[in-house]
């Protein structure tokens, strides 16, 4: 599987002294395959502008993918989520992945003046005519006052996307539109379910079997202080409403063997990539044991560590 992971909080990096050049940098050096940064507007909590941290991860790298967890179209004009995509293929040198979601809470959408009861409407035009505005044709914006026809340039290449949730809807938004199917902290059993329903409705659309990317969050290593799978648990509780003994087995911890063993499991449910998210300290150590994992799964030589 490819392992990517999700640059570190404004909290993390405060804490840590790490900026997010640095971090992306560390990951690309150490031999992971992508860096991911999220897309937030009003949660409560200190975050920064997902296309300004992207384009930051960009400018720092040159092999690394640099990949939005999830993006929101629908929250904007789509005129200008289309220019934003189109400059972070441009920075990145068309390195970018383009995770998709219609999510965030109520308050999210009230502070981008968008309707909520919206956003399902305005995700499934995103997806659909994405592609012609970032081939730089003119499109007609259905879901914008007054119906506009824009052009926008330079035109670029339209970058993998990958379609966020484990919902049905997400499902078939995937099926219909999607380079890949992005559901996050969910166990094996419900992947390889909608891995089967995936490759039903792909073939009701007659396009071909996106793949599967797994969004996990996970502390890894042994440092003492780092969170234990009861204190992450009780965050998947609180945060999506997770049942307690799903929410305990979905955490990734421990050193490689833990974290591989995990790995194969999803693999085996039909996932060929992980995007994880690191709680606790430490966050460029914790990267260093995702980087043994990617390394000893491509058969290359690993100089043993004490984790």
């Amino acid at each position: 599987m490819e392992i990517g992971v999700i640059l570190p909080s404004l909290a993390t990096q405060q804490r840590e002294q790490l900026d997010l050049a640095t971090a992306a940098r560390h990951a690309e050096e150490i031999g992971l395959d992508s860096v991911w940064h999220g897309d937030h507007l009003a949660t409560g909590m200190p975050s920064l502008d997902c296309a300004v941290a992207l384009a930051t991860a960009a400018a720092a790298t040159t092999r690394i993918r640099i990949g939005a967890s999830v993006f929101i179209p629908a929250i904007r004009p789509l005129a200008w989520a289309a220019k934003q995509v189109a400059s972070l293929q441009h920075v990145s040198r068309n390195r970018l992945v383009l995770g998709v979601g219609s999510g965030g809470g109520e308050v999210q959408w009230a502070a981008a003046g968008v309707p909520y009861d919206e956003r399902g409407r305005r995700t499934d035009t995103a997806l659909r005519l994405l592609p012609a505005l970032l081939g730089g044709e003119e499109v007609e914006l259905p879901d914008e006052t007054g119906q506009p026809r824009v052009q926008l340039g330079p035109a670029a290449p339209v970058p993998p996307i990958w379609v966020g949730n484990a919902s049905a809807v997400a499902l078939r938004r995937a099926a219909r539109h999607g380079d890949g199917w992005f559901p996050s902290v969910v166990p094996p059993s419900e992947v390889a379910a909608g891995a089967t329903r995936l490759a039903e409705l792909a073939a009701a659309y007659d396009r071909p079997t996106p793949t599967i990317t797994i969004g996990a969050t996970g502390a890894l290593g042994s440092g003492p202080d780092l969170p234990t799978v009861d204190d992450i648990a009780a965050s998947l509780i609180r945060a999506y409403g997770k049942d307690p003994a799903i929410a305990a087995s979905l955490p990734f911890t421990g050193g490689p063997a833990q974290i591989a063993e995990r790995l194969a499991a999803y693999e085996a449910a039909g996932a060929s990539h992980l995007v994880i998210g690191l709680a606790g300290p430490g966050w460029q150590a914790q990267c260093e044991v995702l980087a043994e994992v990617s390394s000893a799964s491509r058969g290359e030589a690993v100089p043993p560590r004490a984790w």
